[in-house]
């Protein structure tokens, strides 16, 4: 039977990439000269470091475009609160999101039923697996999923036939 696997999944290695290309671009900036700015990655989320709100908020744009050039979506990031630090500064943690957490899942799940398509979606650890008769049956609710305005950034893997 034709199956495919709903999941939210985010390139660490593109992450890193565009984390590099920002702390480079704040480096080499004018108008950052002289101030302490710091861009930490780890596992699963980022923290930012600025001297002030206009370069804290200078940092996140940069960081955004170059997620978006390439291929993360900005769906992807979890902004925390602002928090005050030393001297003035500011820092703000950004968590990276990874998997479809369980209300999410429902959310989808309900969202495939009430299409009243001859497929079976099914919730599985973090992603839902859709499986079904006819590969079109399928591809439609890929297209209806891909037409609704998520809050997060859903990828289409696994598809068999």
């Amino acid at each position: 039977m034709p199956s495919f696997d709903i999941v939210s999944k985010i390139d660490l290695q593109e992450v890193d990439n565009a984390v590099n290309q920002t702390r480079k671009e704040v480096s080499q900036r004018y108008d950052f000269k002289g101030t302490h700015n710091e861009i930490d990655l780890s596992k699963d989320a980022i923290s930012i470091l600025a001297a002030d709100d206009y370069k804290l908020d200078a940092i996140i744009d940069i960081l955004k475009g170059k997620l978006t050039r390439r291929n993360v979506s900005a769906k992807s990031l979890d902004f925390g609160k602002k928090e005050s630090a030393s001297a003035g500064a500011v820092r703000q943690p950004i968590n990276l999101i990874q998997g479809i957490s369980k209300e999410k899942a429902k959310e989808l799940v309900k969202m495939i039923k009430d299409t009243k398509l001859k497929v079976q979606p099914q919730i599985m650890e973090d992603e839902v697996r859709v499986s079904g008769k006819k590969i079109d049956d399928l591809q439609e609710v890929m297209q209806l999923l891909k037409s609704k305005d998520l809050d997060i950034e859903l990828q289409f893997v696994n598809m068999r036939s």
